[in-house]
């Protein structure tokens, strides 16, 4: 039988949060989702809060941090309390990590992405992450030996159980994954020691707070992975809420190099802020004028009405985004 999470019955506060991460420029996607989990949250009377992402650090930019900040004010979001900068609170993530090896949850690993890609031996058709088929499980004693023995740096890897979880997603309805079988033993501490993003996640919606996670459907493929760190480590598992993405008309989901449709170009091009609310309000099915402010959406604002398809971003849409004049 799978373990399933079970819809809390008992209200709570509602805590959300917007995440960016500043390893490239937000674009209209981002803006999409960041005000979706601002609706949400600010519908229910709600708390937002503010965290950047920025555990990795070869590919955070430059001056990112300040110019997503700068790109959400410019909609028009607003957050309580001060801004969580995620790489300032590394000893609460060693803490947990530490916690996981004390518990023998945890085991030392020496292998390389391309080390695992080698270890496939045939592509397998619509998987899109390789398994860890668990090579470095019960090797080593400690990352000291297996680092030792093999003059290789070693991450930490998470015992992942065997057997299903079941989730209820708050827009996507019950989703089913065996994390052992469909992805294996995952890392919880890089090779370069710096915590993952799974566990990092975790640990800082934990101390947070956080109640509600709203964020694209991309990521609901890690949240089996994080409802196993919540258990190991005994913390609360949010509402999950993931919503479809913004695509292009090619069907591929913007990414953060389409620099062209960034919200700082956007902005630095004399764009109405209200133009975009307003587009993003409309394409998630909520009632609104031509230009609108986030407040202005909050009376009416029914997460329900949300289409379940991709939003497609058309040459004639973004034309006329970029008209919208200030």
């Amino acid at each position: 039988m799978p373990e399933r999470l079970l819809t809390l019955k008992t209200p709570r506060p509602v805590v959300g949060r917007l995440a960016p991460s500043p390893t490239g420029l937000l674009h209209l996607g981002h803006a999409r989702t960041f005000l979706l989990a601002w609706w949400s949250a600010r519908s229910q009377h709600g708390r937002v809060l503010m965290r950047l992402e920025d555990l990795d650090g070869p590919r955070v930019k430059p001056g990112g941090a300040d110019a997503a900040l700068r790109d959400l004010e410019w909609l028009g979001l607003d957050w309580d309390g001060p801004v969580l900068v995620q790489s300032e609170g590394q000893d609460r993530l060693h803490g947990a990590v530490d916690q996981l090896v004390s518990q023998g949850a945890t085991y030392p690993c020496v292998c390389s992405r391309a080390d695992i890609r080698a270890m496939q031996s045939a592509p397998q058709a619509g998987v899109s992450e390789t398994r860890y088929p668990g090579t470095c499980r019960d090797r080593f004693a400690s990352l000291e030996e297996a680092e030792r023995a093999t003059g290789r740096e070693a991450g930490l890897r998470f015992r992942v159980p065997d057997g299903e979880v079941r989730l209820d997603d708050g827009f996507c309805g019950p989703h089913t994954c065996d994390v052992q079988r469909q992805i294996g033993d995952f890392l919880v501490a890089r090779r370069d020691k710096t915590p993952s993003y799974q566990l990092a996640v975790v640990v800082d919606d934990a101390a947070q707070s956080v109640t509600e996670v709203v964020r694209g459907n991309d990521l609901l493929a890690s949240t089996p992975r994080q409802w196993h760190l919540q258990r190991a480590l005994d913390l609360p598992h949010p509402t999950w809420i993931h919503v479809p993405l913004v695509v292009d008309e090619t069907g591929r989901r913007l990414a953060k190099r389409c620099d062209d449709l960034s919200l700082s170009q956007l902005r630095e091009a004399g764009t109405d802020p209200c133009a975009i609310v307003a587009w993003a309000a409309s394409s998630a099915g909520q009632l609104t004028a031509e230009r609108s402010t986030p407040s202005d959406i909050l009376p009416a604002f029914d997460l329900s009405a949300l289409p379940h398809r991709p939003v497609v971003l058309t040459a004639r849409c973004i034309e006329a985004l970029r008209s919208a004049q200030s």
